[in-house]
């Protein structure tokens, strides 16, 4: 098998069909077939490196502890900034059956100590912020009980991107009453390999759970995962929080509901501007989430660019390196590959996903996480030219259109009257979310082309739930622009005024949602059920 090095920049033009838009990436052309790429790439800086505040001395170990280890440090003074990385806390499998995971995630509030000396109340699953690392392998059986303590809220738990049923998917008719519990059980396929993550799906409250800290990532992994064993294998989660003067969790504003709410802090794995220590040279796989309610990512490392290796459902057909950066809507998830030859930092690059209501959304760069590089030094891992077959979807058998759009003047204390969240300001095809309204239908194993409009002043970020499509080509005006490779996707962002292309097909029966993934407009009807049968 031909294998490409890891920080080859092949400048690939190519980031926008499969992560939402907006990538930059080298204008070197690729390596020819057997030819020797250089190890480390002589581009210029991708993103010009600020003059950062001098770095906190780290700890000694060069290489952090992987994902699923215990977390050794506490969340005591989580919004201390230049803490070392937190890997996420694992979820332990209460079963001793090879093949069997089973546990428990109970969603409460907690009291913690995010300051030295202050304590704020979460909403969490077992009193983490955030909710533990759930790792699974394809071809498990999974029996996951959740526990409902929260202070008079129904809520469940939503598989985001998962093939789980539709009965285990956690859609809003399928509502756990406060004090009550359930089980999600469902068994893996094979090539269900990726990162996705978990949070609540009730309808009305879904922005407010996960603002108040209800969510978490997990991973499938697979037996032949065809990526080096030797990569630093680590997943980063992106929150946002805001605080009132007493520390505690902020309410919504009329502009949280209109926009989207996005914190005043940007926190990776709960910490605000951890440092990662690496040794020099030392490649990592970094499993990049958006759970944000509405906040756009545009993620790039100063002075390194990145190699994408999978997306939303999983591994790409082949990696697409050199790249200078790349955007997350909420949602969206990526893997990308990196070795750091020097101290870097890991920022959101400004970015404007619209306006309403004369408010817009511009916000400028913020830096996430430093980068120290330090100890000996390590030879660069190799990535093979090729990760796994994926073909294009059979030729569509119908199209079906989705406009998003919003409806002024509703009133209701909502988001035109002011004071409150109201119902059906936004709308899906001219319609607010009804849950006993079936909005579209489609055989099931059968592909069907959505055009998805947004006709709107905003972006949104959109998601289908229990399946994973593919990205054809975005529309803007008389600009066509395929999809530069093939990838699966469960959400992919669609800029204000575009039109995007999707090849989707449905392979287990029942109810299913779609809807923008800005939490608030979600809550607020841009959302819609979907029979497969």
């Amino acid at each position: 098998m031909k294998r490409r090095n890891v920080l080859t920049a092949a400048g690939s033009a190519a980031l926008l069909a499969a992560c939402g838009g907006g990538v930059e990436s080298d204008p070197t052309p690729p390596a020819e077939a057997g030819a020797s790429p250089p190890a480390v790439p002589p581009a210029p800086p991708a993103v010009p490196p600020a003059v950062p505040p001098a770095v906190p001395p780290a700890p000694p170990p060069s290489v952090p502890p992987a994902d699923g280890e215990p977390a050794t440090a506490a969340l005591a003074a989580a919004l201390v900034e230049g803490q070392p990385l937190r890997p996420l806390a694992r979820l332990r499998n209460a079963s001793v059956q090879p093949g069997v995971f089973e546990a428990t995630l109970t969603a409460a509030p907690a009291s913690l100590e995010l300051r030295s000396g202050t304590r704020t109340t979460l909403w969490t699953y077992n009193g983490t912020l955030p909710g533990p690392l759930i790792e699974l392998a394809e071809g498990d059986r999974v029996r996951l009980r959740l526990a409902n303590r929260l202070p008079q809220q129904a809520t469940t738990v939503h598989w985001h991107g998962m093939p789980v049923p539709a009965a285990q998917d956690g859609n809003p008719m399928d509502a756990v009453r406060a004090g009550s519990d359930r089980a999600y059980e469902f068994t893996l396929p094979r090539g269900s390999a990726a990162t996705y993550w978990y949070h609540p799906h009730v309808h009305g409250s879904t922005h407010e759970q996960v603002f108040r800290g209800l969510a978490g990532a997990l991973r499938v992994r697979t037996a032949d995962d065809p990526l080096p064993s030797q990569l630093i294998d680590l997943t980063l989660m992106f929150t946002d929080l805001r605080l009132d003067a007493a520390a505690q969790v902020a309410p919504n504003t009329q502009r949280d509901f209109t926009l989207g709410r996005e914190g005043d802090r940007l926190l990776v794995n709960g910490s605000l501007r951890p440092v990662l220590t690496a040794a020099p040279g030392a490649s990592h796989r970094l499993r990049l989430l958006n759970a944000c309610n509405a906040r756009t990512l545009r993620l790039a490392f100063d002075n390194h660019r990145m190699t994408l290796v999978a997306t939303d459902g999983g591994l790409l057909g082949a990696p697409v390196p050199g790249l200078a950066e790349l955007l997350l809507a909420p949602g969206e998830r990526a893997e990308v590959v990196i070795a750091f030859s020097s101290d870097s930092a890991l920022r959101a690059l400004a970015y404007d996903r619209g306006s309403m209501m004369m408010m817009g959304t511009a916000r400028p760069t913020e830096m996430l996480m430093r980068v120290r590089v330090q100890g000996t030094a390590v030879s660069s891992l190799t990535l093979p030219a090729t990760l796994r077959p994926i073909a294009r979807l059979p030729a569509p058998v119908a199209t079906q259109r989705f406009v998003l759009g919003h409806a002024m003047g509703m009133g209701g204390g909502g988001m035109m009257g002011g004071g409150g969240m109201g119902g059906g300001s936004f709308t899906i095809n001219g319609r607010s979310f009804a849950m006993n309204r079936i909005d579209t239908r489609v055989r099931v194993g059968a592909t069907y082309l959505w055009e998805v409009v947004n006709a709107d002043t905003l972006d949104h970020p959109f998601h289908v739930h229990g399946t994973q499509f593919q990205v054809i080509e975005r529309v803007r005006g008389a600009l066509r622009q395929p999809a530069p490779y093939l990838a699966w996707k469960d959400t992919v962002n669609v800029a204000r005024g575009e039109t995007v292309r999707l090849l989707v097909r449905l392979s287990m029966p029942g109810l299913r949602m779609y809807h923008c993934h800005i939490l608030e407009h979600e809550d607020q009807g841009m959302m819609g059920t979907l029979l497969a049968e």
